[in-house]
Parts: C-alpha cells; sequence; structure tokens
C-alpha cells in the first residue's frame, strides 16, 4: 500500500529528500510522474491508468506535505522500510489503507519507474 501524510504534518521537509521516488511533494506544490523518475511522455502505468509522465499533476494537499501514490512503492526495492516514516518526527507517514498494495507489486511500480536501478 502506498504512504499518507496525514494532517497532523508540520511541514518540517524531513521526508521529502528522502524519498527514492521523488513522491512526496511540498502542498499546493504540482508534480509530475517524470520528477526523480526514468518515466517520459505517454505511457500505461502498472495500474492501467493512462498518463503523460510529463504533464503537471494538481497538487494532493494544499495545506501538508503529500504523497502521490502512483509513484509510492514505501522503498520497497530501495530500503527495509519506507524512509518518510522513518524520519517524521510526528509520525504522520502512515500507511494509506485506500491504496494496498503486495510487496510484489510495489516492487513491480519501482522497477517500471526506476528500471535501470
Amino acid at each position: 500500500m502506498a504512504i499518507i501524510i496525514t494532517d497532523e504534518c508540520i511541514n518540517c521537509g524531513a521526508c521529502e529528500p528522502e524519498c527514492p521516488n521523488t513522491a512526496i511533494y511540498e502542498g499546493a506544490d504540482d508534480w509530475r510522474y517524470s520528477d526523480g523518475t526514468s518515466l517520459k511522455g505517454k505511457l500505461v502505468l502498472p495500474n492501467g491508468k493512462e498518463v503523460d509522465a510529463d504533464e503537471t499533476q494538481e497538487p494532493i494537499s494544499d495545506e501538508v506535505y503529500y504523497i502521490s501514490p502512483d509513484k509510492c512503492t514505501e522503498c520497497v526495492g530501495f530500503h527495509e522500510e519506507p524512509q518518510c516514516a522513518a524520519v517524521c518526527p510526528v509520525d504522520c507517514c502512515v500507511p494509506d489503507e485506500d491504496h494496498v498494495e503486495t510487496e510484489d507489486v510495489l516492487l513491480g511500480k519501482q522497477k517500471f519507474m526506476h528500471p535501470d536501478g
């Protein structure tokens, strides 16, 4: 499953540089699938969603840092645990029960975004 950042976030920014998929963004910031990944142009994500990786996406939150669930792999393929949760001083990086994914699915996402890594 993906990780979410709850409203208890204090906007310290400790989590953002820790994400190997560049899936964490500051509140109100636009994002792209191509940010920090090998994704480019029009493509179909492993979940079947058709996207343009270079197209700007609307912020998921305007108030606090947020995580793009399509880009979050819970650090599978990079680390033993989600790094955002490991560094968060207020424990607001938690599993997203609305985006439950197996370790195999998370690893597949990681390999899709970083085929050379």
